[in-house]
């Protein structure tokens, strides 16, 4: 497996914890819970923002990677 496929599995399971945290929170009616989830959010979906532009930064080094 390559680093950019390695990037790729990482960046696709961020985007699914996200989209957990954020279900969690709508499916809560523990405000406490809610906000705990929401904040989750939040930092996975920050993180994801910053391995995005990874990506694009090895498909440019690397043409043979762009799908």
């Amino acid at each position: 497996m390559t680093v950019i496929n390695d990037v790729k599995t990482v960046l696709a399971g961020l985007k699914s914890a996200q989209a957990g945290f954020e279900t969690f929170a709508l499916g809560t009616e523990n405000q406490q819970a809610k906000e705990l989830y929401q904040d989750a959010a939040k930092q996975t979906q920050s993180v994801v923002d910053s391995i995005e532009p990874r990506i694009q930064q090895i498909e440019q080094e690397e043409p043979q990677y762009k799908e």
